[in-house]
């Protein structure tokens, strides 16, 4: 995408972050070899999309359910990226739902929004316990709004849901609005509002904003909106900048099991 407007740079990241495009390649290679190591079972179908679907990494005996939601913008990438993201959780205990979901243009953000409720909705009804949510910048977005008490999520399922950790998330959707790839998600105003987490009402759950401190300021300044708007409406709300990450290595630590982020999600 070009940087042709102050409005596209605020949301461009791998333009400032260095060796960028070699970010892609190392996911793809570091997930493979997670599955290689761990016998997941893929390819689940929660829906009639090609691309409704997911994968489940679980130990033994799981004492609840972490989800992983991938971003690329609503436009790109897919649960294949990201298997080994679930070792930190998976080391706690927790089995790992890593979806897939239907993308742009072929889809608009509130058909995504629903197809993550329903992903969700299934893998809940196939592991008992706790329900903790976490996803990375359009992830992040999808993560926050399954926060929200409209969340397309079955009654059981999201009542069981007790924490959600967005990471980079796109609180706030109307400033995409002025940016090229509007061109491709197809946002209006209306469904902007609607799909906007700081404009909805959370739920009675623990929320962790959580941001690199390296980020793009666009993305500190949504984690940090999110948080404030939130604050006394969420039974818990946390603000966290993680030193010395920017958005294409702060989901990393996920995959440690002793991590500050993997701790927020599931300890």
């Amino acid at each position: 995408m070009p940087l042709d407007t102050p409005q596209d740079r605020a949301f461009e990241n791998g333009a400032y972050i260095p060796d960028a495009g070699a970010y892609r390649g190392r996911w793809a290679e570091l997930a493979q070899a997670f599955r290689d190591r761990i016998v997941g079972e893929l390819d689940v179908p929660y829906g009639e999309d090609p691309r409704e679907r997911y994968d489940l990494f679980s130990p033994e005996k799981p004492r609840g359910l972490a989800v992983f939601i991938h971003g690329g913008y609503w436009m790109a990438l897919d649960k294949s990226y990201w298997s080994h993201l679930s070792a930190g959780p998976m080391a706690h205990g927790f089995a790992v739902a890593v979806p897939s979901y239907p993308l742009c243009p072929q889809v608009r953000i509130g058909a995504i929004v629903r197809s993550i409720g329903a992903a969700i909705s299934h893998a809940g009804q196939r592991i008992d316990g706790p329900i903790r949510l976490t996803g990375h910048s359009a992830g992040g977005h999808l993560a926050a709004r399954m926060a929200c008490t409209d969340a397309p999520v079955s009654s059981p399922v999201r009542e069981r849901i007790d924490k959600v950790v967005p990471i980079s998330a796109l609180s706030d959707l109307r400033p995409i609005l002025a940016t090229k790839m509007n061109e491709t998600l197809c946002l209006d105003l209306v469904e902007a509002r609607q799909e906007s987490p700081v404009l909805g009402e959370p739920a009675d759950i623990d929320i962790v904003a959580w941001v690199g401190d390296g980020e793009r300021p666009e993305l500190r300044r949504q984690t940090c909106l999110l948080a404030l708007i939130w604050e006394g409406l969420a039974r818990s709300v946390r603000h966290v900048e993680a030193p010395d990450r920017h958005h294409f290595d702060v989901i990393g630590d996920l995959a440690d099991p002793a991590s500050a982020l993997t701790e927020a999600l599931v300890g």
